[in-house]
């Protein structure tokens, strides 16, 4: 009996705290353009998909896990659960692996992703498995959405997390940069991974007007996928080749900046070029390092740097990303003006 009512009241806090936590998200705009996100933030039980997590203490890392035998820990845990910040779930020799996002960046980009009723959406990184419940909640049909992680013990544990919560979609094994194809078409992609190229496979998985969602650098572009041959997307790679066939894709950058993990399994990005010359201002902004994510391999970051201070110091929406056949560029303001550059 003792131990039933310990199990209640833990429940009661979870439910008390995932209240908190939906009027915070609520309060900071996250999903005011699709207030319906609200209702799958509320239902889905945030707990249920971290029954471990690290945070960071003086010297290391603690471990807060929801069967600690101390009724006070277990309090500390569920609370950490549903505070609106990132949960480091996997470490591997201390290297973080996996993580559950902050909830208020997950609430914006599942607005920014703009799902509607019958979508089919695939999930690049299963992390928990709690951003799939958002989405199976919102759809309202679990074989709608797919997600898909390279680390079999990340998918497995998914897959339970899921199971607990009530919730069934199709959890894969495997590359995410390859896609799935056996599941395609999709309406919607999002990736919770960070990428230094755009891979092709999505393209061609996606249905004409399909749109992505995903980390790039160190902010998040949302893309429009168009079929090929679509006018006003080919200036910088007439010669498509098979790639092409694979569907074009453009869209701008969102305002906010993101950091994510990077997709396992992709190629590893270049080393940054010295800032010898830099004024050290530039070198710690934010929309600076932006910047030279984007101009890697085609711009000194001394011409980058030149190029920031000349256009205003420009903030992430003025930039986006065209992939159009083999080619990919990044640009600023327009796809076809002056400043452009190659990201493969």
């Amino acid at each position: 009996m003792g131990a039933h009512l310990l199990r209640k009241d833990l429940d009661d806090l979870a439910d008390s705290a995932r209240s908190a936590l939906v009027r915070e998200i609520d309060a900071s705009g996250a999903w005011a353009a699709d207030p319906v996100w609200r209702q799958a933030f509320e239902a889905v039980p945030r707990h249920l998909f971290v029954p471990y997590y690290y945070v960071g203490v003086r010297g290391g890392c603690e471990r807060r896990w929801g069967e600690s035998p101390d009724q006070s820990a277990r309090e500390r845990w569920v609370r950490g659960a549903y505070a609106d910040i990132p949960l480091a779930t996997r470490l591997r020799d201390g290297e973080l692996l996996s993580s559950s996002s902050q909830p208020s960046l997950m609430a914006m980009m599942l607005t920014e992703l703009r799902v509607t009723a019958g979508d089919r959406v695939l999930e690049i990184g299963a992390g928990t498995g709690y951003n799939a419940a958002l989405l199976a909640h919102r759809l309202g049909d679990d074989n709608l959405v797919t997600t898909v992680d390279l680390e079999p013990e990340i998918t497995e544990a998914a897959r339970q997390h899921l199971a607990a919560a009530g919730y069934h979609p199709v959890v894969v094994t495997g590359d995410g940069a390859r896609g799935v194809p056996e599941r395609a078409p999709f309406d919607r992609i999002i990736a919770t991974c960070t990428l230094a190229s755009i891979p092709r496979a999505w393209l061609a998985q996606c249905r004409p007007g399909a749109r992505i969602l995903t980390p790039f650098g160190t902010g998040l572009i949302a893309l429009t996928v168009h079929e090929p041959g679509a006018t006003g997307l080919t200036r910088h790679g007439s010669q498509a080749g098979e790639a092409g066939k694979a569907g074009q894709a453009e869209g701008r950058f969102l305002h906010t900046s993101a950091f994510f993990v990077p997709l396992r399994g992709a190629r590893p990005e270049p080393e940054p070029a010295p800032l010898g010359g830099v004024p050290r201002h530039a070198r710690d902004h934010d929309l600076f390092r932006f910047l030279l994510t984007l101009t890697r391999g085609s711009l000194a970051p001394q011409e980058a740097y030149a190029l920031w201070e000349r256009e205003g110091r420009p903030q992430r929406e003025r930039y986006g990303i065209t992939v159009s056949g083999e080619r990919e560029w990044a640009w600023l303001d327009d796809p076809e003006g002056p400043y452009a550059w190659p990201l493969t």
